[in-house]
């Protein structure tokens, strides 16, 4: 039990070094109000997490600190000039309603960061998809002028990127900074499969379930152009990561997540496609949260059975 303690930990501490990756990037994008939103979102998690814990009579452990990771997530899909108030309100929602009251970190149904991004979608929707263009910096206290909508609304309804290709893998588009900065997340995913932290059977799914209806059921005139604006669009690459693929939440067996990943990815390509909706992935990964637990109620049958074979040889 010990072992897998120190394995959470370590997994935990892994995700984390890739997120301040992202949030440094978000600084030079952004500025000072960005980093001070992740620091406002990670206060408020610790805080609602130890007051949860506590609530049901349980320890804070080092363990529980994924609660930061949740919270960084969360920042880093919101808009650099994102209300504070709201931002906190959401943190609040996924560490107790999303998590806690379900149990706790053990006992986990929905991504906590997903859930509070759906519940920003639907109660702030207008603020949660204006953005500031790269390299706007605006202060601490200072009002957000001159928002537009990202570069993922621009693809979803005309087809098109009014970014070159060296500025979408550097992140130099409109949208939220870290589900946009595609070198980094493409290097973060490949780090989290090598270390086992993440699941690479949900991140290879959701990238298949991408890539193939881009390519045959195209969004634009050419099919490479579809395929590399899907994956790059709509928070895809970065829920395939942190959200879809989280271990906590995902299948264990890879085969079983592949599948999972698959049709949250594809389903979420159909609705885009047809309604030109912006980030549907992540509302799909927790429409789908009764698929997973279908996956996870199989696995258990299954090992059940191995233990009954095992038990009946001896």
């Amino acid at each position: 039990m010990q072992k897998k303690t120190k394995l959470q930990r370590f997994v935990w501490i892994d995700i984390m070094i890739t997120l301040v990756t992202l949030e440094i990037m978000q600084y030079f994008y952004y500025g000072i109000r960005a980093v001070v939103l992740s620091g406002i979102c990670v206060a408020v998690s610790v805080i609602a997490e130890i007051i949860s814990i506590r609530m049901m009579k349980r320890k804070f452990t080092a363990d529980d600190l994924m609660c930061v990771s949740d919270a960084l997530i969360i920042s880093l899909m919101m808009p650099a000039v994102m209300n504070f108030r709201i931002a906190g309100i959401a943190c609040v929602f996924a560490v107790v309603v999303a998590k806690n009251v379900f149990g706790g970190r053990k006992n986990m149904i929905f991504s906590p960061s997903a859930s509070a991004y759906v519940f920003m979608l639907t109660s702030w929707k207008s603020q949660l998809l204006m953005f500031t263009t790269p390299h706007t910096h605006t202060g601490i206290s200072e009002k957000a002028v001159n928002l537009v909508s990202s570069a993922s609304h621009t693809f979803n309804t005309s087809g098109k990127m009014n970014f070159t290709d060296f500025e979408i893998i550097m992140g130099n588009v409109t949208g939220a900074s870290g589900a946009v900065s595609i070198l980094l997340l493409a290097v973060s995913a490949v780090i989290l499969i090598l270390r086992r932290d993440i699941s690479a059977g949900a991140f290879t799914g959701t990238i298949a379930g991408t890539v193939i209806p881009a390519y045959f059921a195209p969004m634009c005139d050419s099919r490479y152009d579809s395929i590399k604006y899907s994956l790059v669009a709509n928070m895809v690459l970065f829920a395939s990561i942190y959200i879809i693929s989280d271990k906590r939440i995902a299948p264990k067996r890879s085969y079983y997540a592949f599948f999972y990943g698959f049709f949250i990815a594809l389903t979420a390509y159909i609705v885009t496609m047809t309604t030109a909706k912006e980030n549907v992935i992540v509302i799909m990964s927790l429409l789908f949260t009764p698929l997973c637990l279908g996956f996870r109620s199989l696995e258990k049958h299954i090992e059940n059975l191995k233990k009954e074979e095992a038990t009946a040889f001896e």
